[in-house]
């Protein structure tokens, strides 16, 4: 294990809370700079969240830092926590908005047994058997750590599973094959459920044709699960410093000098969790190689519980259709209706009408009886999606001590707690983990059409729109 240098570690005083300014709905990764102080996105789970824990203020001066974590969403907080309660190390925190601003405030709360977009039949075929139930093994485990964390925070957790439903006939086949592999080569209790079994104990999807429920997963209310990290942060000692962006940075005789508008912070250690909200050029270890994608969200007004029965809403259990362009949705505990897809290709073009018009739309389909039901909730917001699916939790160059977490794909509720946790288990060279998986012993691989990926996204939608809806 390399040798802990151990800088001033006391709390000072709370500095000046953090000016908040107006939020940009328009920022874009690719083309924004990272912002300074912006207020939250008018989310659902910003506005029943309660008021945001008590913060460190922005960065006023100069200081020193064992480690520094560049971003406090779920990864950044879980890094946190676990240096803090499991090694003793009292983490800075830097944030360039307000705490917990980013896809940590605005994602749909689904906590599955998963990471990244490939299923587990994909991990065969890619890694062979052997590797992939090693990886299944690890990311259990995180799901497993996720949940006890989940325990600890009231966050409205629904548990029940997860349930992927066949939006036509000819998805059941996969369905039934990803079962299968669950069953017999991850020993999974995955289940498939005919159109009248889900209708009947589930929901009256008028899209779905059938299903497949594997019992792992629990919806949360995210925003309150992230205060929860949070507040468990600044007990340890932890130091969270909104409105600090991360400008720049170098490295001196080992020291990383990292330039926020406010000063300098130094440090030994330094770790990247800022997901889909990685603004090019802050560090050069990332440009290009995450795909920001939008995905827009909306919740609607209580429904009354005639309108739950009229649509059909008999379960909590939170759904994904089997669409690439997928639908994901739930009935949330103070009986709203949310439903969330693809958004935009880009941040100037995200408010658009048609974009929360698709999400209508999809509710529609699904459940005809909420075609007119009035939207209370609509948003946004960036996803880090790896150019091979699967994220990294990695130090990407041996010969410095940067570290990072990254490429989730949408699935990062619950395995972020476990990468923040082996973030800095990695940071801190521990030994006895399987380091040698895919998502650990290489760095996101870049693409030679990265600069091109806007236009390829473009042309891919439209793909997989025909293949989704009419092939």
């Amino acid at each position: 294990m390399d040798t802990q240098v151990s800088f001033d570690s006391h709390r000072p005083a709370p500095g000046p809370r953090a000016a908040i300014t107006a939020y940009n709905p328009a920022y874009d990764p690719l083309v924004s700079p990272p912002g300074q102080g912006q207020d939250y996105a008018p989310t659902y789970w910003v506005a029943t969240a309660g008021a945001p824990p008590e913060d460190d203020g922005p960065i006023d001066g100069d200081i020193d830092a064992d480690v520094v974590i560049v971003g406090s969403g779920f990864t950044g907080l879980s890094a946190a926590l676990t240096l803090a309660r499991d090694f003793g190390v009292k983490a800075v925190v830097l944030e360039a908005n307000r705490a917990v601003w980013g896809c940590t405030s605005r994602n749909g709360g689904q906590g599955q047994n998963a990471s990244g977009r490939l299923y587990r039949s994909q991990w065969i075929a890619r890694w062979g058997l052997e590797t992939a139930r090693r990886l299944d093994a690890e990311i259990r485990e995180g799901f497993e750590y996720w949940k006890s964390l989940v325990a600890q925070v009231e966050c409205d957790a629904q548990p029940g599973g997860h349930l992927y439903t066949a939006h036509r006939q000819k998805k059941m086949a996969f369905l039934e094959n990803e079962a299968r592999v669950m069953r017999e080569a991850f020993g999974y209790d995955a289940r498939m459920l005919s159109k009248a079994e889900l209708r009947e104990r589930y929901v009256d999807d008028h899209e779905a044709v059938g299903a497949m429920h594997e019992p792992d997963g629990v919806g949360v209310h995210p925003l309150k699960l992230a205060y929860g990290y949070l507040r468990q942060a600044r007990a340890l000692g932890v130091r969270i410093h909104p409105a600090s962006p991360v400008l720049g940075w170098r490295v001196e005789n080992g020291v990383y000098r990292l330039q926020t508008p406010g000063g300098v912070v130094r440090a030994r250690r330094v770790a990247f969790a800022t997901g889909g909200y990685t603004a090019q050029g802050v560090n050069r270890l990332l440009d290009n190689r995450i795909m920001p994608v939008l995905s827009n969200s909306m919740v609607t007004r209580v429904l009354s519980s005639a309108e739950r029965d009229a649509a059909g809403l008999k379960s909590t259990v939170f759904i994904t259709d089997t669409r690439t362009l997928r639908f994901y949705y739930r009935l949330l505990p103070d009986g709203r209706m949310q439903i969330g897809s693809r958004s935009a290709l880009r941040g100037a073009d995200a408010d658009h009408p048609r974009h929360l018009a698709l999400l209508r739309q999809g509710l529609a389909r699904k459940f005809p009886s909420l075609s007119n039901v009035d939207v209370a909730y609509s948003w946004w917001g960036w996803v880090d999606v790896s150019h091979d699916m699967m994220p990294r939790v990695t130090q990407p160059d041996p010969s410095q001590q940067v570290y990072y977490a990254f490429g989730y794909g949408g699935n990062g509720v619950a395995f972020s707690a476990h990468a923040g946790r082996r973030l800095a288990q990695r940071m801190m060279g521990k030994d006895g983990i399987a380091w040698d998986l895919p998502i650990y012993d290489s760095p996101l691989p870049g693409h030679m059409f990265a600069p091109f990926r806007r236009l390829g996204q473009g042309l891919l939608y439209r793909w997989y729109y025909l293949r989704d809806e009419l092939l």
